[in-house]
Parts: C-alpha cells; sequence; structure tokens
C-alpha cells in the first residue's frame, strides 16, 4: 500500500467513525515544501483503546503519550497519536503527565517548531495552522513555538533539532529561538551522549552539514559537545598547502563538499585534522607533527563519548590515520599499494582525500592514480589467496615462532609484486632467507 496510502487510508476510517484526524508534524513539512515525506505521523482525537479497536493490526508503543502503530499487510506503518497536551518535564526529556485533548490547537501547541506543528487533510490539502507555520516556512525561519526558553528546558535535544533542520532545510533561526540556544547552551550537557550522536549523525549526513556546524559554533553548542572541534577554530596552517586558511575553515569546506554521505566518511571528514590543533607548532614552517597518530587518539575518545559502534569507530580511525598516506601512492610499492587499496571500504578514504585536496591545495593526481590503480585491480589481485600458511612452514620444518609472521609478510610482499606465483617459489624464497 505505502505509508502515504495507508495514512491516507487510517485518516478515512477515523473520520468514518466520527473522529477527528489529521497528518502532522514533519510530513506536513515536507509535503507543503514540495518533498516526499520519510514517514507519516498521523493526530486524532479517538483515544489510543479507539484506536486500537478500529485497527486490529495495530499496537500501544507509547502507552503515556496516547501513540498506537498501525501497520497493514505489507509492513508498512504510520504512527497514530491521541491530542495531548504535556506537563513537566523533570527529566528534561518527556513530559511526567500528559492530558488527552480534544481540541487539535491544544496538541500542537505542545510541539517543538512551527514549521513541525501544522496538520493536513490529506484529501483536500487544507492545513490546520495555529502557529504561523506556513509563514515561517516561505520566510525560511526555523522558530520555537510559544516561549523558546520553556521549549528548550522542556527537552534540551531540541536546541540541536533546530540546527539540523535549518541545516538540512537551509533556512535560519529565527532570533528568539537562536538567543534561547544561546543562552542555555551548556545544558546540553545533561542530554545522553546516544541522542546527542544521533542528532550528529543527522546533521552530518542529511544535507547542509556546513551549515550545521557553522550554526553549532554560533548558538554556543559546539564548544559544550565537541570541544575537540571548537579548538580547530584559528589553528593556522602553512598557506602553501592549504591557502583556505586554518583548520576550521578547511573542515567546514570539507563539510559543504560532501554532500549527503555515510556517516563514518562524515565523521573522518569532521575528525581527519582534528590532532592538528594539539600538535600545532612553527619551526622552518608551521608544523603538525605526529598530528595523523594524536587525531587518531582524540577521535577513538570522541566517538567511545558519543556510543558509537566498535565497527564506526574502527572504519573512522582508519580514516583518520590513512588520510595522508595518498601523498606515497605515486611512489608506493606494489605490495605497499595493494594493502592500501584493499583497506574495508576504501571508497570512504578515495572520497575523503578527495576533498581534502578540492578543500585546500587542488591537486587531485594521487587521487586519481589510486582511483585509476583499483578500477584495474580485482579483488583477486589486491588479496590474492596465500601462497604459504603457517601450516606449511610447520610442514617445511620451521618451528612456530615470532618468525612466522615476518615470513608470511615476505612471501606475500613478493606475491602482490609479482615475483612468485607458486607454493614452490615461496618455500624457495623462504629456504634462501638468512633468519
Amino acid at each position: 500500500m505505502g505509508p502515504a496510502a495507508l495514512a491516507t487510508a487510517v485518516i478515512h476510517r477515523l473520520k468514518n467513525q466520527g473522529h477527528q484526524a489529521y497528518l502532522v508534524g514533519g510530513c506536513v513539512r515536507d509535503l507543503l515544501l514540495g518533498e516526499s515525506p520519510k514517514d507519516y505521523d498521523i493526530s486524532t482525537d479517538a483515544t489510543p483503546d479507539r484506536v486500537r479497536e478500529l485497527f486490529l493490526n495495530s499496537n500501544l508503543v507509547g502507552a503515556r503519550f496516547g501513540v498506537v502503530l498501525v501497520r497493514d499487510e505489507s509492513g508498512d506503518q504510520v504512527e497514530v497519536a491521541t491530542f495531548r497536551s504535556d506537563f513537566d518535564y523533570d527529566d528534561g526529556r518527556r513530559p511526567t503527565r500528559v492530558h488527552f485533548e480534544v481540541d487539535p490547537r491544544a496538541d500542537v501547541l505542545r510541539r517543538d517548531f512551527t514549521i513541525n506543528g501544522m496538520m493536513m487533510n490529506p484529501d483536500s490539502g487544507h492545513v490546520l495552522d495555529f502557529v504561523e507555520g506556513e509563514s515561517d516556512l516561505r520566510a525560511r525561519l526555523v522558530r520555537a513555538i510559544g516561549d523558546p526558553e520553556h521549549r528548550f528546558r522542556e527537552d534540551q535535544l531540541r536546541m540541536l533539532r533546530a540546527i539540523r533542520f535549518a541545516a538540512r532545510l537551509d533556512f535560519a533561526i529565527e532570533e528568539r529561538t537562536l538567543a534561547a540556544i544561546q543562552k542555555l547552551s551548556a545544558s546540553i550537557r545533561t542530554v545522553s551522549s546516544e541522542r546527542v550522536r544521533d542528532e550528529l549523525v543527522r546533521i552530518l549526513t542529511e544535507g547542509g552539514a556546513r551549515l550545521g556546524f557553522e550554526l553549532l559554533d554560533q548558538s554556543g553548542l559546539l564548544p559544550e559537545i565537541l570541544p575537540e572541534i571548537a579548538r580547530m577554530k584559528g589553528v593556522e596552517q602553512p598557506p602553501q598547502f592549504h591557502p583556505e586558511g586554518d583548520v576550521w575553515t578547511h573542515t567546514l569546506i570539507m563539510l559543504e563538499g560532501m554532500g549527503r554521505c555515510s556517516a563514518t566518511l562524515a565523521l573522518g571528514v569532521l575528525l581527519h585534522d582534528v590532532g592538528k590543533p594539539p600538535t600545532f607548532r612553527v619551526a622552518d614552517r608551521i608544523r603538525f607533527d605526529g598530528h595523523v597518530d594524536a587525531g587518531v587518539e582524540i577521535a577513538r575518545r570522541i566517538l567511545n563519548r558519543l556510543r558509537f559502534s566498535a565497527a564506526e569507530i574502527t572504519q573512522v580511525e582508519a580514516l583518520v590515520a590513512n588520510h595522508m598516506k595518498f601523498v606515497d601512492v605515486p611512489r608506493m610499492k606494489q605490495s605497499t599499494l595493494k594493502r592500501f587499496l584493499r583497506l574495508p571500504r576504501f571508497e570512504e578514504h578515495l572520497e575523503l582525500h578527495r576533498l581534502d585536496c578540492l578543500s585546500s591545495h587542488g591537486d587531485l593526481r594521487s587521487h586519481e592514480i589510486a582511483r585509476t590503480k583499483l578500477a584495474e585491480m580485482p579483488a583477486e589481485v589486491l588479496k590474492p589467496r596465500p601462497l604459504l600458511t603457517g601450516h606449511d612452514l610447520i610442514a617445511a620444518g620451521y618451528l612456530p615462532g615470532p618468525e612466522f609472521s615476518r615470513m608470511l609478510a615476505l612471501v606475500e610482499d613478493a606475491q602482490l609484486e609479482g615475483r612468485i606465483h607458486t607454493r614452490e617459489e615461496a618455500l624457495a624464497l623462504i629456504q634462501g632467507l638468512s633468519l
């Protein structure tokens, strides 16, 4: 059926049974902007029990908040929530009590931003707009509903959500709303790491990442959640390699260039030079000795602090650790080059390097060499089946020990460079070594 058709069918049934029902929130915003919503939410005066009575294929997912998930046979689903007012956000996240309402206006006034506070009849397209959301859409503004400070004290994560919506939509944040975020920015530290992480990933990957980070900086949120990134500001770079300016400016230009992408690539872009501020020194020129190793360690700390998965951390660490190796690509031995090209998800390394170059000196020669070599070499060439294993060395009379790794690495080097091709040649190579 599809989520749009399912939402329309649910609204029709609710109305036919004498209830009010509308599309609400982000889906209305997106429809008015001419975009396809990712999901559809419905708001109604029907109680949760009544919704479940009308839709057998449903279950209560927010008992306290009157939210019911309705599914169809194909697995599509929509959330149906009863009109409500919220009271007393004691934990800075959820209301401690709610009151079900029959007036849609009461439901709208509890929501976060005017552009997310509109309701729509899907048949006629008529919009119920109690908060001038349509006007703010036309003005390209993110504005809190009601008193901004009150909205953000209820749920501090809304401050990051304001940044995300402004960045993704290329909107400005309304003056009083931005001032409230600036005043309350330190309170973002009370929000769980996981919730902050999820909003940061959306800011980085939904489009408009540069604007997002400029707004994080302008709002005062950046030093609260990512002080390591805030320290990039004003850190000068050698102009012969970075005519664009300091580390912060370089990173912003890269964020602007990457568009929508994976979370790991976006994090790699954000963090690839995070080791520069603590390693900055001036000698014959500005230098950042050891900034890669420092960057890997700092990136690991940030990602652990934000509760990223082990797999994500491993990939981002690899992106930071290897981003400077492209300069050596034209001179790499075949064995070294092949090991480099077979790094997991090498396409992300390539893209990070391309953005790095375009945001600084503009020289893409190493990128083009690596990209061409990667296209020319199938997986079996980059990582051929080993000619020897540890078992083969034992069978040949060698005693297990630390030298095994060195012997096998030398054999693989020779294999990758095309100097040997058979097990017999590999054994002969080992026998000719003085270990």
